[in-house]
């Protein structure tokens, strides 16, 4: 096979090095998606890309396709082996405005969740549990992260996700009729004691601070998930957000 391109020193592959880095992303509202399952999600989704790159033809591809040397593929990824394809995509908008609520809303809150893994595993979860959105409240949320693409397995693809502050975010749920309810150890409320039936927004914090006071203060519950002893203080936050959603699933289907 005659490649395209055969050097990790051209132009277009020194790009695609700048866009595993956050400030580049934000710069040029692009991402990358890596590996032959997760770029047809993208393009299954609807998602056109900007561009792809390749080292073998076997891969379904979409637009503007490149030829790149395996090696040199290889150099352009965040884990040093491609998968033979790396995809260049806009970024999804990510307006609160934009959500769509439908009659009963179901929405997945977060704070200070850094952790690339925890954040691909929460929008997994959202996804199976049919969430309307996930909104972001501080600026450390890194959506388009490789790592985080990678651990949703797609579901960014499929998920709305707004990136939000609680100034914007705390009328918006009151003009819409949704109900805070905050995942925190010293909640009152056992979590299957909950109410979760009606419009409800979930909201996870970071396993080491918790919720914020905004939205401690914002909550109608501090919903608590019991433990059977006292080592453990706290659960990962992408397993307390799974058994708040299916929670949420089970009440509503009685």
């Amino acid at each position: 096979m005659d490649y395209e391109i055969t050097s990790a020193t051209n132009g277009r592959i020194k790009a695609l090095v700048r866009l595993r880095d956050r400030a580049e992303r934000d710069r040029t509202g692009l991402f990358l998606v890596e590996g032959e399952r997760l770029y047809s999600r993208a393009i299954e989704s609807g998602l056109d890309p900007v561009a792809t790159y390749v080292s073998n033809g076997e891969v379904d591809t979409s637009g503007e396709v490149l030829t790149v040397a395996p090696a040199v593929l290889d150099k352009a990824s965040y884990r040093s082996h491609s998968e033979g394809i790396i995809g260049v995509f806009e970024q999804l908008g990510t307006e609160l405005e934009a959500i769509e609520l439908s009659a009963l809303a179901c929405l997945l809150i977060i704070e200070n969740i850094e952790k690339p893994g925890n954040l691909g595993a929460m929008l997994r979860s959202a996804a199976a549990a049919g969430v309307d959105a996930v909104i972001a409240v501080d600026d450390t949320v890194d959506v388009f992260n490789p790592n985080v693409i990678r651990a949703s397995t797609g579901a960014l693809f499929d998920v709305p996700v707004a990136l939000s502050s609680w100034a914007e975010v705390g009328p918006w749920l009151r003009r819409h009729g949704i109900s805070v309810v905050g995942a925190s150890p010293r909640g009152d409320v056992v979590l299957w004691d909950a109410d979760l039936s009606g419009p409800v927004a979930i909201v996870i914090g970071a396993e080491d601070a918790g919720l914020s006071e905004q939205a401690a203060t914002l909550a109608r519950d501090l919903v608590v998930i019991p433990h059977a002893t006292t080592s453990v203080d706290s659960l990962n936050a992408s397993v307390t957000a799974a058994l708040f959603l299916y929670e949420v699933v089970r009440q509503r289907r009685g």
